[in-house]
């Protein structure tokens, strides 16, 4: 499973002109599922995300998590993270986990997150979205549970 973390002054998600989820100060978290995935990639992300000092204390240092600013978080499903591009010029996606399993494991995190976090808003499973963001810092992480 892998996550692209951004720290963020807003966000939000809009399907066909909708918007269908969106936070203030916080995180955005683009989630990709890979076959093979379960629920401990899960756990292992949902806890090292809601911890993750990268917010900036009173001394300007990245020291505090999205627990202790109280922020919000917007959780975007995004298969194209798991795009294998090594050969040719069109990537190749059979690294991703097949929908019925991604979207379960989707919707696991995102629980796993409400249990952490006040706020947690999401996008549309298999929709065609548009993410809009101000990225603050601009501060990006990359997550795999792979490597954990």
């Amino acid at each position: 499973m892998i996550a692209v973390v951004q720290r963020v002054v807003s966000a939000g998600v809009t399907v066909d002109d909708h918007t269908v989820g969106e936070i203030e100060k916080g995180l955005v978290v683009l989630l990709g599922v890979a076959k093979g995935d379960g629920e401990k990639d899960a756990d292992y992300l949902s806890d090292k995300i809601a911890n993750l000092r990268i917010f900036e204390d009173s001394n300007g240092k990245m020291n505090l998590s999205l627990l202790d600013i109280s922020g919000e978080m917007l959780v975007v499903s995004q298969f194209t993270l798991l795009a294998d591009c090594r050969k040719g010029r069109r990537p190749s996606f059979i690294g991703a986990a097949g929908p019925e399993q991604a979207d379960e494991l989707y919707e696991y995190f995102v629980k796993k997150m409400r249990g952490y976090i006040r706020k947690v808003a999401t996008g549309q499973f298999r929709a065609m979205m548009k993410v809009r963001f101000v990225n603050d810092g601009p501060v990006t992480i990359i997550l795999d549970s792979t490597k954990g």
